[in-house]
């Protein structure tokens, strides 16, 4: 028997379907060709005593500045940082936002963003092209994305001038269902939340300790009963970005009992933090859209993970440094949304969920790894460990207890939401491809190896 590239032995290997026991895997050429039986290795990596999962694949990230070709001052992550980030997190595979800069269609904006990961990223990529305005010729270019390997655009419902092209946002959605694409849709509805902002603002309460009242629930509900009417009007998937209220997910949850093809995303933010957070002192980097709500929203997002209502846990990772997020001139007319949270959604979802008995380890597999690779054009290249996938392995330590220090981040923020936090289970080695990209606390992969993966039509859960 001829050697292979690498050997896993001895480790506990889990898919989305269950628990396989252990078995050793055989690697070549980057793709797994051997689950199972006799193995020699050139390299072989002993798993006794650990879990070996498929690569996370996180489809909601921002490596590249919404909407500009140089990031915001504050802003301090790339392909390559984030990359690093998401490797030692266990995360092989990411969905990057691209947003137009003016005058671009979506083909354009993938081009030239494509040309700068190409030289950056260390994991897999994806890119999400971002609909602005939406002008005849963007939804001519519709048609053709997914020849351009992208399954998938964004849309969101917090533009000023959403609802007068609402027509031609639900024609976009209705040609990506058309095309085999899956379109993404931020959920909080505009003229809500300026009502809302307005009225704090008379009332001289625009500190950010109001942030949770100036984006109320209400916006998220009707916003994402608007993105299910898009759906079941046109017969195309839609998936509701970064979830975080009770109320729109039980608007999902019905729509699902009547096969309108409506999924489901949320982020670590929603399942460990309360809008309590908002009152202290620092509460300002913690400011996320739509913002932190109230328990019983925690308690009903783990509830959707646990049923099968939530389909996906993705990061939405905003690296913005803590004085960033911190500065004093920032209000509820004026802030920097979003946290850095790449490198600690799969050991929080872990210690939280599946050692505290909240849910499965195949579900934890499934919302991270096999569920996002389906809805978004990559499986089983990706999102699975079988004979042919690639070789995006995790050996991760399940009793490994690790604090939380803005320090030990690979990101280039200088802080994490979860500082001081106490967490059990953590990888210890990624694989890439077959190819060793994190080891022992340190990123080894080199900028620029990472690929951008074509992607197919989107496969229905």
């Amino acid at each position: 028997m001829s050697k292979l590239d690498v050997v896993i032995r001895n480790g506990e290997v889990v898919t989305a379907a269950g628990t396989v026991g252990c078995a050793d895997i055989g690697i070549a050429f980057g793709i797994i060709v051997q689950i199972g039986g006799a193995l020699d290795g050139h390299r072989e990596f002993d798993a006794a005593g650990k879990l070996v999962l498929p690569g996370g694949v996180d489809a909601h990230v921002h490596l590249s500045f919404p909407g500009k070709k140089n990031a915001s001052p504050g802003w301090v992550d790339d392909f390559t940082s984030g990359s690093a980030a998401a490797l030692a997190g266990g995360i092989t595979t990411l969905g990057n936002m691209t947003f137009p800069v003016p005058g671009e269609t979506p083909i354009s904006a993938l081009e030239r963003e494509e040309t700068i990961a190409r030289r950056q990223t260390i994991a897999d990529l994806f890119l999400h092209p971002v609909l602005d305005m939406v002008t005849p010729e963007v939804l001519d270019e519709i048609p053709g994305l997914l020849d351009a390997g992208c399954s998938s655009i964004k849309l969101f419902t917090t533009l000023p001038w959403f609802d007068s092209q609402v027509q031609s946002y639900i024609e976009a959605v209705r040609r990506a269902g058309e095309n085999g694409l899956i379109t993404l849709i931020h959920c909080e509805d505009y003229a809500l939340i300026e009502e809302e902002t307005s009225r704090l603002t008379a009332a001289s309460k625009t500190s950010l300790r109001y942030y949770a009242e100036s984006r109320p629930v209400i916006s998220e509900v009707t916003a994402t009963q608007r993105a299910v009417a898009f759906a079941e009007e046109t017969g195309a998937p839609v998936y509701i970005v970064h979830l975080s209220a009770k109320g729109a997910l039980e608007v999902c949850a019905e729509a699902r009992s009547r096969n309108v093809p409506v999924y489901v995303e949320t982020r670590p933010l929603y399942l460990h933090l309360t809008r309590e957070r908002f009152q202290e002192e620092d509460g300002a980097k913690y400011v996320c859209q739509p913002p932190l709500r109230e328990q019983k929203d925690i308690d009903a997002l783990w509830s959707g993970i646990q049923q099968g209502v939530v389909h996906t846990v993705c990061t939405d990772h905003a690296p913005w440094s803590l004085a960033a997020k911190l500065d004093p001139a920032h209000t509820i007319n004026n802030l920097r949304p979003g946290v850095a949270n790449l490198q600690t959604m799969l050991p929080m979802l872990y210690s939280e969920g599946v050692r505290s008995g909240r849910i499965t380890l195949s579900r934890f597999v499934e919302v991270t790894s096999t569920n996002v690779a389906r809805l978004f054009g990559l499986y089983p290249r990706k999102g699975t460990i079988a004979v042919g996938s690639d070789a995006d392995l995790v050996i991760f330590d399940p009793d490994l207890d690790i604090m939380v220090e803005g320090s030990m981040l690979k990101s280039n923020t200088d802080y994490s939401v979860y500082d001081g936090w106490r967490v059990t289970g953590w990888p210890v080695l990624t694989l890439r491809r077959g190819q060793v990209v994190f080891r022992d606390g340190e990123v080894i992969g080199r900028p620029g190896s990472g690929i951008i993966v074509p992607r197919g039509p989107t496969i229905p859960l």
